[in-house]
């Protein structure tokens, strides 16, 4: 992820309240402890100011609540996109097709309203249901086989093992090992489509 989202993801994960220790943020946020204290430093350079707390139950915590926005796509934007990379395609000139057509696909896989379920696949279900699945496979310590949105748009099939949950923005996101790329992966709860629960663990 881009070192501003991963920002946002660090405020977000403080802004409930709670104490992290540095070793807890770099796992979360899957980044070196390193990078932690750098978003700290950026951070407090934007006048935003997280408490540091010594010794070896000590963190960071951030005691004021912050109001974190959340920047959307409509279906509006999309289609216009898609007209201004119609009309780009005859110019010659142009010369960024490529990176415009990265960027539709990128904004499909935001606007969550663009998703078409596939027939004959896994089960779908709303958030609240999937929220209770996945926290079942995690007290179980379940394998679930998922259908994820990705930000270009396509659709891919993942076996993870869940273990946790938090809170970006209005987006519950969940923690899990990935066994194809083998470490542990941030999937947004509302991204993954279609869901299995495993008897294996």
């Amino acid at each position: 992820m881009s070192k501003i989202t991963n920002v946002f993801i660090m405020l977000s994960l403080l802004n409930n309240n709670r104490k992290y220790s540095l070793k807890e943020l770099s796992e979360l946020i899957e980044v070196s402890p390193r990078m932690i204290r750098i978003y700290k430093d950026e951070l407090e350079k934007a006048g935003i100011y997280i408490d540091s707390i010594r010794g070896p139950y000590g963190g960071y915590i951030l005691n004021e609540k912050l109001l974190l926005l959340h920047c959307g796509f409509s279906k509006y934007d999309i289609e216009l996109l898609v007209n201004i990379k119609k009309v780009l395609a005859n110019n010659p000139s142009f010369a960024f097709k490529k990176e415009l057509e990265f960027l539709i696909g990128k904004i499909k896989g935001v606007y969550k309203g663009n998703y078409k379920p596939r027939k004959g696949k896994l089960l779908s279900v709303s958030n609240k249901e999937k929220y209770n699945i996945f926290s079942k496979a995690i007290k179980e310590r379940r394998k679930v086989l998922i259908s994820f949105l990705q930000l270009n748009g396509e659709v891919i099939d993942r076996i993870i093992h869940p273990y946790g949950f938090f809170k970006y923005q209005s987006f519950w996101i969940v923690l899990a090992f990935c066994e194809i790329k083998g470490e542990v992966r941030q999937f947004n709860l509302e991204k993954i489509i279609e869901y299995q629960l495993l008897n294996e663990v």
